[in-house]
């Protein structure tokens, strides 16, 4: 194998074969092809893009250079869900506990967060004690004894990618449509699944702000999973504001916990219980949509999805009394109220300026080795479209400091007016529903 001529075959518009993209996969995974080849291939698909039998290959390959999470015989059927990140995106959360109470295996395996949005293992790890780190084998018994585990990317899960992702980051190809899907889908059939649902964010807030690049992203990845075997559909949401009231790890954890408890309302309830559903379905072929709701539901109502929860928690190393009292959680020192400065309809609040905010806080990461303070963050109270007087409270900062607090309050001030200026209509909260054979305006679905 001659890197360079396939770095040429590639820049060129050529394809490379299967057993080309296997070859090479490995052998930059035992550090026998180096990062500075990659990186002109990585280039070279960034402009060319990936035939779907490249992209299958690159896929299978990334996969093959580590090892799956093992899998009983005869077990549940294996569902999760993957989201392509946003602000205040907490569905993961609630989901895995919901449908494990539901009787499906839920592997969430998760990442953590970077650049403005957030991650589910950094939420996690806001639960005094919990751990996100474990070997494959344990994972695979907690999901067989207890029906999920929440965990985050082992060594042994997917090296290539890892290595792959890195050099991607500091080489401006991350927003690649096909490396996208070969870091996402290699790393989700190492779990094993039957199924696969997908959030895929659509909106300003979004990595593909752009409707027709999310149903592009959407399309590629559900013909790799249904290529692999992995039943997969994709849902495409709201990403133009946050999702639901808290953005912040452990604000976010207290607020799927309350979901749990039967609490939640609005935009999060709405989109969880869609994923849900849809996970359902996958699950169990002959459930309708409104009884796959119902079940989930009655988990809810039931207690069950909430005990579930409890008991990741407490197999997890963490504080089960977390369920019961939130004030288990870490908790800021200066928490302040931000007042409305006029009447009106909220707008659409743009949730990179909101995740900026957060990261400033120190909520968030710029490079993967910062450190992330779990208890900052914000609380937005009215909803998008949501009529609002003067002197009202639109959102609470919780801050470190006096001083943080300040510099959070100012920054969302002026992306409130920044806001209010463009009057954006909010999207609609779900945009639309893809298959393998179909996309269907969400509107059509219901």
């Amino acid at each position: 194998m001659v890197v360079p001529r396939l770095i040429e075959r590639k820049r060129d518009g050529g394809v490379l074969t299967g057993d080309e993209w296997r070859e090479l996969i490995a052998h930059y995974a035992t550090d026998d092809v180096p990062d500075y080849q990659m990186a002109a291939l990585a280039m070279a698909v960034f402009f060319r893009g990936l035939s779907p039998e490249e992209l299958g290959a690159l896929t299978g390959a990334m996969l093959d250079s580590g090892s799956r999470l093992p899998r009983t015989p005869g077990g549940a059927m294996r569902v999760d869900k993957h989201s392509t990140g946003g602000v205040g995106d907490k569905t993961s959360l609630i989901l895995a506990p919901l449908l494990a109470a539901c009787g499906v295996a839920v592997p969430m395996m998760s990442g953590r967060g970077l650049g403005h949005t957030g991650g589910t293992l950094d939420k996690l790890e806001a639960i005094p004690g919990f751990t996100t780190r474990m070997p494959l084998d344990r994972a695979a018994h907690q999901l067989d004894t207890l029906g999920v585990v929440m965990f985050g990317q082992t060594e042994e899960i997917v090296p290539a990618d890892r290595r792959l992702y890195a050099l991607r980051d500091v080489t401006g190809t991350v927003e690649s449509i096909p490396l996208i899907t070969a870091s996402i889908m290699s790393k989700k059939l190492a779990e094993q699944l039957d199924a696969l649902v997908l959030d895929v964010k659509v909106g300003s807030g979004a990595f593909m702000p752009a409707l027709e690049d999310a149903r592009t992203l959407a399309r590629t990845m559900i013909g790799v999973g249904e290529q692999a075997g992995c039943r997969t559909v994709a849902l495409l949401t709201a990403m133009d504001r946050p999702l639901g009231r808290a953005a912040g790890n452990a604000l976010e954890v207290a607020e799927s916990i309350q979901a749990l408890r039967g609490e939640g309302t609005g935009d999060l309830l709405e989109v969880t219980l869609e994923l849900g559903a849809e996970m359902l379905l996958l699950a169990n072929e002959t459930m309708t949509r409104p009884q796959a709701i119902t079940t989930l539901k009655q988990a809810i109502r039931s207690g069950a999805a909430l005990e579930k929860f409890r008991e990741v928690i407490r197999w997890q190393g963490g504080d089960p009394a977390v369920v019961d009292d939130l004030a288990v959680l870490p908790t800021a020192p200066v928490i302040r109220d931000v007042l409305a400065g006029h009447s009106g309809r909220m707008p659409p609040l743009p949730p990179r300026a909101l995740g900026e905010l957060i990261i400033a806080l120190g909520g968030g990461r710029r490079v993967a080795a910062d450190n992330v303070d779990p208890a900052v963050g914000l609380e937005l109270i009215p909803r998008a479209g949501q009529r609002v007087e003067g002197g009202e409270v639109i959102a609470i900062v919780h801050a470190r400091t006096d001083a943080d607090a300040d510099a959070a309050e100012s920054s969302l001030r002026r992306a409130i007016d920044t806001a209010w200026q463009d009057r954006a209509e909010p999207l609609p909260l779900i945009v639309e529903r893809i298959t393998a054979s179909e996309t269907t305006p969400w509107n059509e679905v219901r």
